[in-house]
């Protein structure tokens, strides 16, 4: 038998990512009792190794396979590498499926409590009413069942608080925030803004990025070091692991149980009431009950619907809270198959091995099928770019002795952009539970189907075609585009399967992420997307959460 929590809590949330930080903060300021389950151990700045050199590691960086014994999926991912492989799942203990000819790699699933947040890319963009209302305007799918003023204020306060590097455009399809001060663009980052606003008239702007350029709240600026993905300890970056679930412990109100695997929401046998989580203990492998008058999950859009599909009862056979058969469809991510690079003159850089490193590069806004522009072709919705400059040594200089110092130290100058586009939400790409296979913790594991639709091929070649001509307009040469379908690797920005909408019978959740079926059951996740627009997610995911957890409030006043 499970060993049961001796506290009955107000609110218990699984998952310390973006949104489950959130959440606790949120509530346990407000005086909720809050119970955090972490399927990671906690994190700490002893872990950090951003400032520390390849050659005080055991292997020197240099042994990648060591690395891919144990996370063969997990290793393919840039940012996971021997400083930093242990905050990553063992594939092996924690696996799952995909059909054979649908191949995807679900890369950055972490284990330590700040879930993906500790190696995002920090990319924070706001989506528009535009994106919200896509429906409206071109006919595909359904419209969120909220719009850009109800969650404006949150997105405010969220900026406010995750501090965001940004520059102000003025563009109706990608909002302006509550930005710190900018970070410098590179020359060569400037003359590419310049010419193709000049030449084609595209935006290109500094990345919206979570990384601090003035102290605040006790966190320190950006020093450039680089490796954000390694830890960061002057707090500098947005990790909720010493931000939001830092504040939320610290008011008495948050007890953290990490270490946690959660298995299945618990329902009372007498009412369509949540009660709690069973979980699994990652060290001693024995379950455990929580109970709370609230659940919310925050695990990450797979990790919840795995939830909630594990959780299925004789009411709801197909998952909990799946009247509707929604759960687990409507699987999008981002394609970022598309883009293109080349080279520019040095313009006086030089390379260093020792230099600051800017962490954050452009980004060019959406230009295709804009309100008010004639509408593509080929595809509906649009994509973004993310990019930036590079200055390197000239490694393939040839030649010997003197002659060859003095070649390899001449700059090459790169510069590249890759497309990330919207995926539209189809029933055909899904998740489900395989009754075949189990993890280390016997719980059973997801089956993925993902792959490209008409839509997002022609947007993936359009993405590469468009690389091109920017970059040329911009001066480069030797340029070098591409356009390769996106199996096995999509963003990671998964998202919608256990989405929001005003239908009941069409959608799992309403508009605070609350379940149509189990009113004390909310995923305040990327999970509850209704589509999932080219703009990077966490912001919104963050605000979300917010928005939701003041709805929440608002209902357990009323004793609902």
């Amino acid at each position: 038998m499970p060993s049961k929590s001796q506290t009955t809590f107000d609110v218990l949330v699984v998952g310390s990512g973006a949104s489950g930080g959130w959440a606790c903060k949120r509530l346990a300021e407000a005086g909720v009792k809050i119970a955090l389950l972490e399927a990671g151990r906690p994190q700490a700045d002893a872990n950090f190794s951003e400032h520390k050199p390849e050659f005080q590691l055991k292997y020197r960086n240099l042994a990648p396979e060591i690395v891919s014994k144990t996370r063969p999926i997990q290793s393919k991912f840039e940012v996971c590498s021997e400083y930093n492989y242990d905050w990553f799942v063992n594939d092996i203990e924690e696996p799952y499926t995909t059909p054979a000819d649908k191949p995807f790699d679900w890369m950055g699933r972490l284990r330590m409590t700040g879930g993906r947040t500790n190696v995002w890319g920090r990319v924070s963009l706001r989506f528009s009413e535009a994106d919200f209302k896509a429906a409206s305007h071109d006919g595909y799918d359904t419209d969120w069942p909220l719009g850009y003023k109800e969650l404006a204020p949150y997105y405010d306060l969220v900026e406010k608080y995750v501090g965001v590097t940004g520059i102000a455009e003025g563009l109706d399809h990608l909002p302006d925030g509550q930005f710190q001060p900018p970070m410098p663009l590179t020359c060569h980052e400037t003359l590419f803004r310049n010419h193709v606003k000049e030449k084609l008239g595209r935006t290109v702007t500094l990345a919206r990025s979570a990384n601090l350029t003035r102290p605040l709240n006790g966190r320190g600026p950006c020093h450039f070091c680089g490796p954000c993905e390694r830890g960061c300890v002057t707090h500098s970056y947005f990790n909720s692991a010493f931000t939001t679930v830092a504040d939320a412990l610290v008011t008495g109100n948050c007890t953290l149980i990490s270490n946690a695997m959660a298995y299945k929401v618990l329902m009372d046998a007498d009412r369509n009431r949540a009660r709690g989580v069973l979980y699994i203990d990652r060290n001693t492998h024995q379950p455990h009950e929580v109970t709370a008058r609230t659940v919310i999950l925050c695990a990450q859009a797979q990790e919840s619907a795995r939830i909630l599909l594990n959780s299925a009862t004789t009411q709801y056979p197909n998952g909990l809270g799946n009247s509707s058969g929604a759960l687990g469809h409507y699987l999008t991510a981002h394609t970022r198959s598309g883009g293109g690079r080349g080279e520019f003159p040095a313009l006086g850089e030089k390379p260093s091995r020792g230099a600051p490193v800017k962490p954050v590069g452009i980004y060019i806004a959406r230009f295709r099928n804009l309100k008010g522009n004639p509408p593509h072709k080929k595809f509906i919705r649009g994509y973004g770019y993310e990019g930036g400059s590079n200055v390197d040594f000239s490694w393939n200089a040839s030649g010997f002795g003197d002659a060859y110092k003095k070649a390899i130290l001449e700059p090459r100058v790169s510069f590249e952009i890759t497309g990330f586009g919207e995926v539209l939400p189809r029933w055909d790409n899904f998740v489900e539970i395989d009754p075949n296979v189990k993890d280390i913790y016997g719980i059973p594991v997801l089956k993925i189907h993902l792959s490209d639709g008409e839509n997002e091929r022609a947007m993936i070649q359009d993405m590469g075609d468009s690389a091109g001509e920017m970059l040329e307009a911009a001066g480069a040469k030797n340029i070098r585009t591409y356009a390769n379908p996106s199996a096995p690797r999509w963003a990671l920005h998964e998202a919608g399967i256990a989405r929001m909408g005003i239908d009941p019978k069409k959608s799992v959740l309403n508009q605070f992420q609350q379940s149509h079926d189990i009113k004390n059951l909310y995923v305040m996740d990327a999970s509850a997307f209704t589509a999932n627009p080219c703009q990077n997610p966490t912001l919104t995911i963050m605000a979300l959460c917010v928005r939701s957890c003041d709805f929440l409030m608002q209902e357990m006043k009323k004793g609902a």
